[in-house]
Formats: C-alpha cells, structure tokens, sequence
C-alpha cells in the first residue's frame, strides 16, 4: 500500500477538506511547496493561489488566499498537513455565477477605492484578494480535468 497524507483544510467558516491524499502542492510565502508523505515538520504561511491535492491520480484544487499551513508527523506516524486559510473554496464550488458575481465585486471594490473616507482598507483588500483569487483560479482550471 502506497503511503498517503492526512490533509485538512478549514477556513473560519467551514471545512473544506478533509481526506487522505497522495500529494498535496500549496502556494507559500516561500515559493510553491509541494508535500509528499514523510516531510519534514514545517509552518510557513501561505499565500493568494491555489491548493492542489492529488487523490488516486486525480487533481482536487482549491483557490486559497493566505493563511498557514502545518506539516507534522502524527501519532501513527503518517504525516499531517493541516492548512488554515482565511478563505479557502473548492474548485467545483466556482460556478460561472459565482465568477461572474466575483468579478462584479472587484470591478465596485476598485471604484468604492476613490472614495477614501468610506472605504475600509482592511476589509476592502480582503474582499477584493477574494473575489479576484475566486476569478483566477476558476479561470486556471476552466479547461482542465480535476475531480469534483
């Protein structure tokens, strides 16, 4: 039996995945880390891109935008990544509605943006990371085959 990855991912709100998996790529403040089983410890935080996991064969990606990621050796001994994004969503979950939705929002964040004194830059960047993460990583994987 080939060896696998405990992998978790969860956002404040839900979460998103959890399975084992053969690979796990994630984009990081330190370049694209991909994990395979028996890594070494590490807590890097991540950065706007997408999480891909590969399941028998199959690519499960995920647009995330920052956040941290652990890899650690469990009790058993297989290793865990657990990621814990401030947002995080499914690939599948992108709808052409969504996206479209993502992109109107962008468009009237950006123009909310000359208005200084009501825009809120904390939250108006987080938003704006979203919606265009959403946008980006939908558009990446439009084409290509990946499991729902």
């Amino acid at each position: 039996m080939l060896k696998k990855i405990k992998l978790k991912v969860v956002t404040p709100e839900r979460l998103i995945l959890e399975e084992f998996v053969d690979q796990v790529s994630l984009p990081t403040t330190g370049g694209e880390l991909t994990i395979l089983p028996n890594h070494i410890p590490i807590i890097i935080r991540l950065k706007v891109g997408d999480i891909v996991a590969v399941i028998d064969g199959e690519y499960a990606p995920m647009a995330v935008a920052g956040g941290f990621l652990e890899v650690k050796n469990g009790v058993d001994g297989m290793t865990e990544v657990v990621v814990l994004a401030d947002f995080a969503e499914h690939v599948g979950e992108l709808s052409d509605e969504k996206v479209d939705q993502a992109k109107a929002r962008a468009l009237e964040l950006k123009k909310q943006m000359d208005n200084k004194e009501v825009v809120n830059f904390e939250h108006f960047e987080s938003e704006l990371e979203r919606s265009l993460t959403r946008v980006k990583i939908a558009d990446k994987w439009r084409t290509r085959k990946y499991r729902k």
